[in-house]
């Protein structure tokens, strides 16, 4: 099975090798059939403590890394 890939914005990089990416999905309701924003939070390695808050980044789903931290930060895309 392929590994997912999200992308999303840096909002936390407080922590060490670790960064928070805040990650928005959108979708059409299915009874109101309005467009709905839902966004949801990874915590996410980064060995290099490469990334900053603001940075479009890429993750991708790994094999647990700590408590919380199942996601790897594997390509950023700053423009």
């Amino acid at each position: 099975m392929p590994k997912r890939i999200l992308q999303g914005t840096v909002v936390s990089d407080k922590n060490e090798k670790t960064v928070v990416v805040k990650v928005e999905r959108r979708f059409t309701h299915p009874v109101m059939k309005k467009t709905v924003r839902m966004t949801k939070k990874y915590k996410a390695h980064d060995e290099n403590n490469a990334h900053k808050v603001g940075d479009q980044v890429f993750i991708q789903e790994s094999k647990p890394i700590s408590k919380d931290k199942r996601w790897i930060v594997v390509v950023s895309d700053q423009a």
